[in-house]
């Protein structure tokens, strides 16, 4: 089994039930072990649009990491999941932040997740479940990447 972490985030609809749906969906092919709190975030990227609910998970897998990017994919558009552009609004979005210790350059899959060390939405709920854990490319703590960004406008939800 490997020991994952996935980043979940929704800013369209009911954005707390498709955050649990998501997390139930992962199932039996990802068994989640830890759940971070949920944190209300504002838009990156492209801004006008509304605040996005994120939060991540623990997990084991017996999924490779391509089998886990196709079951994510999978969930995405299960729960009515429409690409639309880059950064632009989502009912659910699943990404892979770690993997192991792999790291992974293909054409369809990069980690660690490419960007996470300048996601703030993404490394404060990492903080909740695995602040000492240490990039693999950047040998430096989650902590330690999180103390650099602007985490200005992020607040624990509920």
């Amino acid at each position: 089994m490997h020991i994952i972490y996935l980043a979940l985030g929704t800013n369209l609809g009911d954005r707390s039930a498709n955050l649990r749906a998501a997390i139930q969906a992962l199932a039996p092919e990802v068994c989640v072990r830890a759940e971070s709190r949920i944190y209300e975030t504002p838009p990156w990227g492209y801004v006008e649009q509304p605040a996005f609910l994120n939060m991540a998970v623990e997990a084991e897998t017996g999924l490779g990491p391509g089998a886990l990017l196709d079951h994510l994919k999978r969930i995405e558009a299960g729960a009515g999941r429409v690409p639309t552009f880059r950064y632009g609004p989502r009912l659910i979005d699943i990404d892979i932040l770690f993997y192991d210790d792999l790291v992974l350059d293909s054409d369809r899959l990069t980690i660690p997740h490419p960007r996470l060390h300048e996601r703030a939405f993404v490394l404060a709920p990492l903080m909740d479940l695995a602040p000492e854990r240490v990039h693999p490319c950047l040998g430096r703590s989650l902590a330690d990447l999180l103390a650099g960004q602007d985490q200005s406008g992020i607040k624990l939800y509920e």
